[in-house]
């Protein structure tokens, strides 16, 4: 998609502080963090929205969530808990239609949410 930014920062074309890339994923700092640890996680496949994933994504989506669960590890926020936020259509608060998912964590993060 030529006017995904998400896709663009999987291309290259945006810059961003990625902490892990693999064939299927990429992670990379918020640029507008909301607790210590604030990562979005996104399949390089460009899928709009929730509503769109396939059976065939089924691998996919559990290879994010394998991931999400490395990069707690990794940043130490496992064990204290986290939180992982994935936004659907406008009234859910997405603002980028590429399904992405948020990795918050470092802090303790309230409920509700907002």
């Amino acid at each position: 998609m030529e006017d995904c930014i998400f896709c663009k920062v999987v291309s290259g074309e945006i810059e961003s502080n990625i902490i892990y890339e693999d064939d299927k994923v990429v992670a990379f700092e918020d640029i507008n963090p909301q607790a210590p640890v604030h990562y979005l996680v996104i399949p390089k496949k460009h899928i709009p929205t929730l509503l769109e994933i396939k059976e065939e994504d089924q691998k996919l989506i559990g290879h994010i969530y394998r991931v999400i669960s490395k990069l707690a590890k990794k940043e130490g926020i496992a064990e204290d808990g986290f939180r992982v936020v994935s936004n659907c259509n406008e009234a859910g608060g997405q603002t980028v239609y590429h399904i992405h998912y948020h990795l918050l964590g470092g802090r303790n993060l309230q409920w509700p949410p907002g």
